[in-house]
């Protein structure tokens, strides 16, 4: 936080993207496997989100941080990543409302792209991606420039100001909301 203030004199924005987890069995899921799905999405998030607030509240800047539609639904074998992307779902509505009063937005996208662990998990599992795929209303995986980028740039920006403690559905249709 020190670095970028220095650098750039404030920040106006904080994406919580990162995340790794182990697939398995629930009652198979062991300490290690909740360790390191908490430990680099939860509790990286949660942190990172106390020790920017202070400096959003000066510019009323956002937290984006990124949510799974397989939380929202409970897929099965992925248990460690549910729980702990539901907790990152759960503390962005706590921050909206707990600092929405000093203009700080802060919102979930849950995405549904295409990226290199995907592109690994299609090879392991071609059926179930196929699957998986035919379930998407729009056939395909989002694209993670085309799809999802602009989705963060829009709820980063003075456009979003309105909207805040909201999970954004960006998964082409699989997961409707209400």
């Amino acid at each position: 936080m020190d670095r970028t203030i220095q650098t750039y004199g404030q920040i106006d924005i904080l994406v919580n993207n990162a995340h790794a987890s182990r697939m398995n069995s629930f009652l198979n899921i062991t300490e290690d496997d909740l360790n390191l799905s908490f430990n680099t999405g939860f509790y990286a998030t949660f942190y990172l989100c106390q020790m920017v607030i202070p400096y959003l509240k000066e510019t009323q800047g956002n937290i984006i941080n990124f949510g799974s539609g397989a939380a929202v639904k409970g897929d099965k074998n992925q248990g460690a990543y549910v729980v702990a992307k539901e907790a990152i779902r759960g503390i962005t509505r706590v921050i909206a409302n707990e600092f929405g009063a000093f203009g700080i937005n802060a919102n979930v996208i849950s995405p549904i792209a295409y990226s290199e662990g995907v592109d690994q998990w299609r090879k392991d599992n071609p059926e179930y991606y196929n699957q998986v795929v035919q379930g998407i209303p729009l056939q395909k995986f989002g694209d993670v420039e085309k799809d999802i980028g602009p989705v963060a740039v829009f709820l980063g920006s003075k456009d979003a100001q309105y909207i805040t403690g909201q999970t954004v559905m960006v998964d082409g249709g699989s997961i409707k909301l209400y």
